[in-house]
């Protein structure tokens, strides 16, 4: 029976070691590890001819989508608190927009990976579907149904209807 995971899990060690490095945080450099590993078992590993190399631009590519995120959620908090000179001096204004982030988060955390990732990667990163498709090896379709079925859940969840 051929090898399912090509060699991944034998560069564990060295994955956790460079992102703690990188980190200096060995607790998310392990998370940032166990990420790589979910995504690269669930994508088609066939035609992998260097699996190291594969696991390490994967851990990258999350890293950077991480920071991504963590940097578009502090503007959007800034942001939304500090549209105009009233905003900026509104602590009910930007605590709500902090709640907001906070829930948003939490419903996001209820949908498959892939609901979640096209949301984020259209919505906070601006990402066109045809990117989001090709990044994740979709048609264009699946896209869209992701992001129907993810704003869906968000509006029940968190009772948008009335916005």
């Amino acid at each position: 029976m051929p090898q399912r995971n090509h060699g991944f899990f034998e560069h564990y060690e060295e994955l956790i070691g460079t992102w703690t490095r990188r980190l200096r945080n060995r607790h998310r450099a392990e998370d940032l590890a166990h990420d790589a590993f979910v995504r690269v078992l669930e994508t088609d590993q066939g035609n992998v001819q260097q699996p190291r190399a594969y696991l390490h631009q994967t851990t990258r590519n999350i890293a950077v989508d991480q920071f991504r995120r963590e940097e578009r959620r502090a503007q959007l908090e800034l942001g939304m608190a500090g549209q105009d000179e009233e905003g900026r001096n509104d602590p009910e204004a930007y605590m709500h927009a902090v709640q907001l982030a906070d829930s948003i988060e939490k419903v996001l955390a209820e949908l498959p990976v892939n609901c979640r990732q096209v949301f984020i990667w259209q919505k906070l990163e601006g990402l066109s579907q045809a990117e989001i498709a090709e990044r994740l090896g979709l048609s264009k379709n699946m896209v869209e149904r992701y992001m129907i079925r993810t704003l869906r859940h968000l509006r029940e969840r968190l009772d948008l209807s009335a916005s």
